[in-house]
């Protein structure tokens, strides 16, 4: 066996050996395993049928299906039923996965290349051309065909996967270096990691060469240094990197041992410089400056395809090290990001997780976005199994608090994990065993437990052995043995380490948010068919102590929370906000909008003036405005009439906006009156640019944008409408044309009484 850490390493136990109890996971499972089997797989692959020159037998689904990107649905469904099969031996799965299988080897290429989209989508990318990730959706495909092989066995479907395997090698290893850089400055997803794993099934050295290809070294080098160099970098395009790093050393072992610090080192740069209360990360897909998390939260933060793949590396590092922080993490973003993220009444799925508070969730469609965020709910509530125990010879790690049960067959022996955690803070394990076993049993004593745990042996009570934050009952267990645990657990606040005075709240591992209502929950749309929550309304996001200063609050804090009864319902005491604010857990938060971070702000203070400013200057605005646009947001656009070439909207820097190249031009229509004035929001990063305002064709006004140096920066510039502009008129035109570069504008347009 290769030595891969100081301490052997763990395996995990497979889907089909622990069975969920939880009535609320079955229920998630449930809702998936329906969407699932509601799919017709036709239409799933009609694009690999018209790619290798066949009738499809159906139309392509829409959205992202019918874009680049098309087939990478296919991919994690392909992994999400192998792992729903693994569980249940279902033959209607089965007989779906076949079919699956059997039409893409009739799509196979006679070089091995298999895709719903054409090959040439490659050469652009070798080429520095435009392509939408082909490699991306080339791990999706390569990683769902071994997902199928580990889980059914399909012979198929180690042939296709291993002449398409052949065919990546083919290419990937007659790259110079100059189109491997080209290639690698394009998200890729994991095709390391699923070559690597390919390799491990083939073993076909060429398969291997092709892995390493897609390895970045000077990426890993410089996390392996410790090194932040993830400022503006794509987080899911990172992410699935370092789980390729780490895939390399569990395939070769010590000799690539800077691959596994590589990791190791990039999981604590992003739990621990990156990352919210709730274990996600990023804003708008990206990782901004080390510790800068507040002034970057938004509607746009947290893509839950990243905290899918932090888990899938956490996973593989408590296995190698049995380092409790990646099980402490690992049900910090399971419960509050993962299982926050599917609707119980649907079963669909989040792409963002705003962490700005005011704003709402909102999920995909069934058969409309085919986000890669929808395709990662489908893996990620086929296993909500997975990860809850680990083994290694008469050794068991219990790391999740979760009714199930465990059938650990190598040592016949049946253990029933039994709790309401985290309703109450007990839990109980019974074991059943055909004969005597000396076991140890390894049981996570958390981080938020608040006090030594309890633990009791067939009623008495006992005191386990510590070791490495774990509990240890090592004993000669029998049949009927039972185990009892009491985790003390309480509310208690993390801050942002950019303001100290911004806090979320959480009890035991359980994030808290609170609701804020219903209120035009209107939703916008961003990149490609994205949906995301508006905030058109004030919000209140802060509180203020009263008769006492921040930190003394927070310093007696315990204080300051009351539970309402038996559920996990708390509210605050010497605030202004005593009577409005319930906090419950925000992976049930589903229907309102909620606030998880608040702003802690002293009486007389001038942070609370300037909030209370702006509250007041949102308000006269409001009162003011005569028109406005959600720029970006169809719906608004549309209503305007929104005109324009060479144009395209998205959000940058957590605002929606609309961009225009050179040569290019917008317009709405707007309502006015007499004594109209024109509010518009630009950004200092159009550095040395110009945007011409017509009104009905007549020039209003250039914005000469700011010739300093580049920076992201909104400010907003108020336009008079001269009266023999709007005289007689109800409406009019508003044109935007750039003159030497592409610029835009953000946020809300409006038109407002100049009188204000």
């Amino acid at each position: 066996m290769k030595t891969y850490t100081s301490h052997p390493p763990l395996k995990h136990f497979e889907l089909d050996q622990v069975q969920l109890r939880d009535e609320d996971l079955i229920h998630a499972c449930k809702k998936e395993w329906s969407y699932l089997t509601s799919f017709e797989a036709d239409r799933l692959l009609a694009g690999f049928r018209e790619t290798k020159g066949l009738q499809p037998k159906a139309v392509k689904y829409p959205g992202w299906e019918n874009t680049e990107i098309r087939g990478h649905t296919l991919g994690h469904y392909l992994t999400a039923v192998s792992q729903a099969y693994s569980q249940t031996k279902d033959k209607d799965m089965l007989a779906t996965i076949e079919y699956l299988v059997a039409e893409l080897a009739e799509c196979q290429h006679d070089n091995g290349y298999l895709s719903a989209f054409p090959e040439s989508l490659f050469d652009h990318v070798e080429n520095r051309k435009p392509a939408w990730v082909p490699w991306y959706t080339m791990h999706k495909i390569i990683a769902g065909l071994i997902a199928v092989y580990d889980a059914a066995k399909l012979q198929q479907a180690f042939h296709i996967v291993n002449r398409l395997g052949d065919w990546v090698a083919n290419r990937a290893c007659a790259w110079t270096d100059e189109v491997q850089a080209n290639v690698l400055a394009v998200e890729y997803g994991g095709m390391n990691d699923c070559l690597y794993s390919l390799y491990k099934l083939t073993g076909n050295s060429r398969h291997l060469e092709a892995a390493h290809r897609f390895d970045e070294i000077s990426l890993f080098e410089a996390l392996r240094e410790r090194r932040d160099v993830l400022k503006g970098k794509h987080a899911n395009t990172m992410i699935p990197k370092f789980i390729g790093a780490l895939n390399r050393y569990l395939t070769l072992g010590e000799s690539e041992r800077s691959y596994f610090e590589a990791a190791a080192n990039f999981w604590d740069t992003v739990v621990y410089h990156h990352s919210y209360i709730t274990g996600g990360n990023s804003e708008c897909e990206h990782f901004g400056e080390p510790d800068v998390l507040d002034s970057k939260r938004s509607d746009v933060t947290c893509e839950t395809c990243n905290s899918y793949n932090m888990l899938k590396l956490t996973k593989e590092l408590f296995k190698l090290t049995q380092d409790i922080k990646y099980a402490d993490f690992y049900e910090r973003t399971y419960m509050n990001a993962i299982l926050s993220s599917q609707n119980p009444d649907t079963g669909m799925t989040m792409y963002f997780q705003p962490m700005a508070t005011g704003y709402f969730k909102i999920y995909s469609s069934p058969f409309e976005h085919f986000w890669c965020c929808t395709g990662t709910g489908m893996e990620s509530f086929t296993k909500l199994n997975d990860s809850i125990y680990f083994h290694a010879d008469n050794k068991l790690y219990v790391n999740q608090f979760v009714s199930t049960k465990l059938h650990w067959q190598e040592q016949n022996l049946t253990i029933t994990q039994s709790t309401t955690f985290p309703q109450t803070d007990k839990v109980q394990f019974s074991l059943e065993s055909i004969e005597p076993k000396q076991l140890a049993i390894h049981i996570r004593v958390p981080y938020w437990a608040v006090d030594a745990i309890e633990a009791t042996v067939n009623g008495n009570r006992v005191t386990p052995d510590m070791e490495r934050g774990y509990a240890i009952l090592n004993r000669i267990w029998q049949d009927g043995d039972t185990i009892g645990l009491r985790i003390p657990m309480n509310v208690a606040y993390a801050r942002l380490p950019d303001s100290p005075h911004v806090i979320g709240l959480q009890y035991g591992p359980v994030v808290l948010s609170a609701a804020l209502g219903t209120e035009d929950m209107v939703e916008s749309n961003t990149g490609i068919n994205v949906s995301v929550a508006t905030r058109r309304m004030i919000i209140k996001d802060y509180l203020v102590p009263q008769g006492m200063s921040v930190e003394e609050w927070l310093s007696r804090f315990h204080e300051h929370v009351t539970r309402r009864g038996e559920d996990l319902a708390f509210t605050l005491k010497h605030t202004d906000e005593d009577g409005r604010l319930v906090f419950t857990p925000h992976y049930k938060q589903h229907r309102e909008r909620y606030g998880i971070y608040w702003s802690l702000l002293e009486e007389g203070s001038e942070e609370l003036k300037e909030h209370e400013e702006k509250a007041e200057r949102d308000r006269r605005i409001r009162e003011a405005t005569i028109d406005a646009i959600q720029i970006g947001n169809d719906q608004y656009e549309l209503e305007h009439q929104v005109q324009g070439e060479k144009t395209y909207s998205g959000t940058w820097e957590g605002l929606n906006g609309r961009r225009v190249e050179a040569g290019g031009w917008f317009s709405y229509q707007m309502a006015v009156q007499l004594g109209t004035a024109l509010a518009m929001t630009f950004n200092h990063m159009h550095v040395k640019g110009s945007l011409d305002i017509f009104i009905d064709g007549e020039l209003l006004a250039t914005e000469i944008f700011p010739q300093e140096e580049w920076k992201r920066k909104f400010y907003e510039r108020i336009f008079i409408l001269p009266d023999a502009l709007t005289a007689g008129k109800e409406a009019l035109t508003i044109k935007l044309v750039p003159r030497q570069q592409e610029n835009g504008i953000y946020g809300v347009l409006r038109t407002i009484k100049h009188t204000m």
